[in-house]
């Protein structure tokens, strides 16, 4: 999970289909409404204090960094215009063609922790890791995070994909304006939730979303690439920490009862006194404050038909499952595809990350455990596997 959640707990503890072109709505999608400079890291010095304070690995700083929030236009989950906000983030260097890599960040539940409306390393880290690195670097806060209206539509990679596009297209118009520009090819990788928004981006791009773009690598991290068969039933299980657990499943249903009706009401599936649980994922509550409002683990928070539910999926909430495993299932990547994970992940369990490999075909990359980031291997994985995965960018791309 997202650190703001992870951090709070570890502390505690220990749309749609994209827009067809032609639409009014994709006439619009992608367009820049604002832009609003954040931070500038004026030497490679600067951007190695940065990173070093969150324990990534600067080994693959070469400049500066200017960081900026955009603002855009996308389309919701139903394919209604909306707005959203990210985070860009350019090398100070002189070189006026820029390739660029769309990195989607792991679950928030709060709003503001977001790569555009954030000061944490955790979730800007990546952004500068790979701009320092001479990538252009463009990280979505997806929809109803940042400054973007409404609840956030927590693993819902159609609208996490039309984001991430839209976000791409703002910030070429963005870069222009520099005079500078974005190449054509697009490095993809995410962390955890972002791990199927990369697929789901390279997906697109590979199926011809967009007539510049074009996607040339990805490279997601520590993913939960397959909740029905992987991820769920570890939630019932000691392989992931009970309170993450209940926190991953209220998320979960109430995100995806807010897009596809699953449920009839709350009581239907989880018990008393945790039938308002859902209404603090709205996005407007810190993760301290969910934290105290957690139980103990899954089997507290669930009804019978709760757990039934999660374990047996039928209807609208198995489609809908479906669809988000696709990123795995449903197509033949014609780019190279590395998945990279860490032993013992507590949170995306590894076999998701093995039943990505079997379908996709994909080779895995073992990036090492780093247990004193936090005190989970999950966020570890991020730490340890953005500048492996910038090296390999570095590499495809020299």
């Amino acid at each position: 999970m997202r650190k703001l959640l992870s951090w709070s707990i570890a502390g505690a503890l220990i749309a749609s289909s994209l827009a067809v072109a032609g639409t009014p709505a994709a006439a619009t999608t992608g367009r820049l409404i604002s832009v609003t400079a954040l931070h500038t890291y004026a030497t490679r010095a600067d951007v190695d204090a940065a990173l070093t304070t969150d324990k990534f690995d600067p080994g693959t700083d070469r400049y500066g960094v200017r960081t900026y929030r955009l603002v855009y236009r996308t389309t919701d989950p139903t394919g209604r215009p909306t707005t959203a906000s990210g985070l860009v983030a350019l090398p100070i260097n002189d070189e006026p063609r820029l390739r660029t890599v769309s990195f989607g960040h792991g679950t928030s539940i709060y709003k503001l922790d977001a790569p555009s409306t954030s000061d944490d390393v955790f979730l800007i880290g990546p952004a500068l890791t790979f701009a320092s690195a001479g990538f252009a670097a463009v990280a979505p806060d997806y929809l109803g995070l940042g400054v973007g209206p409404g609840p956030h539509p927590w693993m819902d990679v159609p609208s996490e994909t039309t984001a991430s596009l839209d976000l791409l297209r703002a910030a070429r118009t963005f870069t222009a304006r520099q005079g500078r520009q974005l190449a054509r090819d697009v490095y993809a990788s995410g962390f955890s939730q972002g791990a199927s928004a990369a697929l789901g981006l390279a997906r697109a791009l590979q199926s011809g979303a967009d007539p510049y773009f074009r996607a040339v690598a990805v490279a997601p991290i520590s993913g939960a690439y397959d909740f029905r068969h992987a991820e769920i039933p570890a939630l019932f299980t000691p392989a992931v920490h009970p309170v993450l657990a209940s926190a991953y499943t209220t998320y979960l249903l109430s995100a995806f009862d807010r897009l596809h009706d699953i449920y009839p009401y709350p009581g239907y599936v989880f018990r008393s006194p945790y039938v308002d649980l859902p209404e603090l994922f709205d996005g407007t509550h810190p993760g301290e404050e969910i934290l105290m409002a957690l139980p103990p683990s899954i089997d507290d928070l669930l009804t019978p038909r709760g757990k039934a539910m999660l374990l047996h999926p039928t209807g609208r909430f198995a489609d809908a499952l479906a669809e988000l495993d696709s990123v795995c299932t449903d197509w033949t990547p014609r780019m190279p595809v590395r998945l990279y994970y860490s032993p013992g992940d507590e949170e995306a369990v590894n076999a998701n990350t093995e039943h990505c490999h079997a379908t996709l075909g994909a080779p895995t990359v073992d990036v090492g455990v780093d247990t004193d980031y936090n005190g989970f291997v999950h966020e570890g994985s991020e730490v340890l596997g953005v500048p492996e995965v910038t090296r390999w960018f570095t590499a495809l791309s020299s």
